[in-house]
């Protein structure tokens, strides 16, 4: 049994499936830490930064399923993990943060390092408190594991210095229960949802990651419905792989094909699909949604009809109320569009003109040597399209990306929890060189805890993806140029395997050999600088702001840049 608080708060959590504690030791934290040293199969993995450890504690959680954990000192300790936390929260990542505190005496007199977290955890969690008496010790940590479980996001346990080092008074052993429901709509929603999409003449179904699971039972309605299957950027990994519908990814990360397939069809099925752009979902279609979280229906885009269930369970209810339908013709045409989408695509990840790395070109080549089940980070921004477009979904590989939070540098410490998560998976972090910037500390952690992460720079010397934005706007780019070191040379220094690569016929070789490495390693690529980001549709503000740009670079001397430009937005 558990004498002190603080192994009842690391018990409980173990007994609820954490075995991976990510953080930064500090005083308000000392007695967790010596209880995590105490617990066998607990391993802590010791960050140089508490933003890294959120976000591999969110990785690692997002992966497996199961509970990860990060925990911090007082004061600007557990404040670090802030922007790690948001990412975790909105990837829907089981984890509980330790938020270590001050001791109560001292609270609410602005003492040094005092800091209110439960206001600040607030809107980044699903659940955030704190213990106040050693009675409540076993009983709240509990309640945060099974609310990260549960609810699938973070959840934030405060506790003072004097409240860990505490003597249990009350040590009744609450623990956590992972139920496992499963729901589906009423008969009479079946009914409806069957009606409707039986009417539809073009439908279209569009699978979001509550897709998860249910790969077989969507292929199995869309064989039916002669449907063509798009999906999210956060569902590729479940609906992209063997999948004789897949038109791919709508959006402005996605190609035509989806695009196509959403905006021409008359009726759209959307499964455990969120996804926030309104302008992609189509104006005059009958849109059905089926989402296991009810506050999900219809709060992107009017539906005609809304119902509640996870999506494998309720399509098996669905299918057989699904008539058989024998016209092809809108399949067919969303297909043709999809091959014409990914050759226009391949055509871009090929050496460019006068010697360039397209980082197309990069990322194909890193996915044709990858391993089967190989899992992929990378940052926001161009490197988390090109992973999108050109890796392709194995059924046994995952991609962790920032999709809903949207933030820069979560690649490599992403690569980090995963690795830790599945060590004998190949973990590859395709990072921009601004985000691998904002946390290269952290390269330290692969070294200090034996991670042999494979990180992979696109290094263009630039913000690009934000370039691009401020050309879109008829905006002369401002404040995106970035002196890089080598960061092949960096790497070394910390004990990676590092290589820069600037010519492209040394590229194949190189990557191979980063690949091999039994350690972590890092490849520097100096990619082209004026490679787009073409979204499926470019309507006319777009065009109008590109060549605003065009006007004003050229005015301002910056006509060779310009030229490049339009030589990349005028090949396909």
């Amino acid at each position: 049994m558990s004498s002190t608080v603080a192994q009842a708060i690391v018990d409980t959590l173990f007994e609820a499936g954490a075995r991976r504690v990510y953080g930064i030791p500090g005083d308000t934290l000392n007695h967790i830490t010596d209880a995590i040293r105490l617990k066998e199969d607990l391993r802590w993995v010791h960050v140089r930064h508490e933003e890294a450890g959120a976000f591999a504690a969110g990785a690692d959680a997002l992966l497996t399923g199961d509970l990860a954990v990060c925990a911090g000192s007082c004061g600007p300790g557990s404040l670090h993990f802030i922007n790690g936390v948001f990412e975790s929260h909105r990837n829907r990542a089981p984890m509980v943060l330790i938020a270590s505190q001050i001791v109560r005496d001292e609270l609410g007199f602005d003492f040094p390092q005092e800091v209110d977290f439960k206001s600040v955890y607030a809107s980044c969690s699903v659940w955030c408190d704190e213990i106040r008496t050693p009675a409540q010790a076993r009983r709240k940590a509990a309640m945060a594991a099974q609310a990260a479980l549960s609810k699938r996001g973070v959840a934030v346990l405060i506790v003072p210095a004097d409240i860990s080092a505490a003597k249990l008074t009350d040590d009744d052993h609450f623990a956590v229960h992972r139920a496992q429901s499963r729901t589906i709509p009423a008969p009479h929603e079946l009914d409806r949802i069957a009606k409707a999409l039986n009417g539809g003449g073009k439908v279209a179904i569009y699978g979001g990651s509550g897709c998860e699971g249910a790969h077989d039972a969507v292929l199995a309605l869309a064989a039916r419905l002669k449907a063509p299957v798009a999906h999210t950027s956060r569902a590729k990994d479940f609906l992209e792989y063997d999948n004789p519908h897949d038109v791919g990814m709508t959006g402005i990360f996605g190609g035509k094909a989806g695009y196509h397939a959403l905006m021409g069809c008359d009726t759209l099925l959307l499964l455990g699909c969120d996804f926030a752009w309104r302008q992609f979902y189509p104006e005059k279609a009958k849109i059905i949604q089926i989402d296991i979280d009810p506050t999900h229906l219809g709060r992107r885009h009017p539906v005609q009809i809304g119902a509640v269930g996870d999506i494998g369970p309720t399509l098996d209810a669905l299918l057989p109320l699904i008539r058989e339908r024998e016209d092809r013709k809108f399949l067919d045409a969303s297909l043709e569009v999809q091959t014409q989408t990914r050759e226009n695509q391949q055509s871009r990840a090929v050496v460019g003109k006068s010697g360039a790395i397209h980082p197309q070109y990069l990322t194909s080549l890193i996915a044709s040597q990858a391993s089967p089940d190989a899992v992929y980070t990378a940052d926001g921004g161009s490197p988390m399209v090109w992973c999108l477009r050109h890796v392709p979904a194995t059924g046994q590989n995952r991609t962790v990306i920032s999709l809903t939070h949207g933030t820069m540098a979560n690649a490599m410490p992403q690569a980090l929890g995963a690795q830790a998560a599945y060590p004998e998976r190949q973990v590859i972090a395709l990072c921009g060189d601004g985000g691998l910037s904002m946390l290269l500390g952290d390269l330290l952690t692969a070294i200090q805890e034996e991670l042999p992460i494979k990180v992979c720079v696109f290094n263009n010397a630039s913000l690009g993806f934000v370039e691009l934005e401020q050309k879109v706007e008829g905006m002369l780019h401002a404040f995106t140029d970035l002196k890089n070191p080598d960061f092949a040379q960096v790497a070394r220094a910390i004990g990676f395997w590092g290589q820069r690569v600037e010519k492209p016929e040394s590229l194949e070789g190189a990557v191979a050999q980063w690949l091999a490495e039994p350690g972590p390693a890092l490849l520097d690529v100096v990619t082209d600088r004026y490679e787009l980001v073409m979204p499926p549709k470019v309507n006319a503000s777009q065009v109008l702001g590109t060549a605003l740009y065009s006007a004003k670079a050229v005015l301002d001397g910056q006509s060779e840049e310009v030229t490049k430009l339009l030589s990349h937005a005028l090949v396909p």
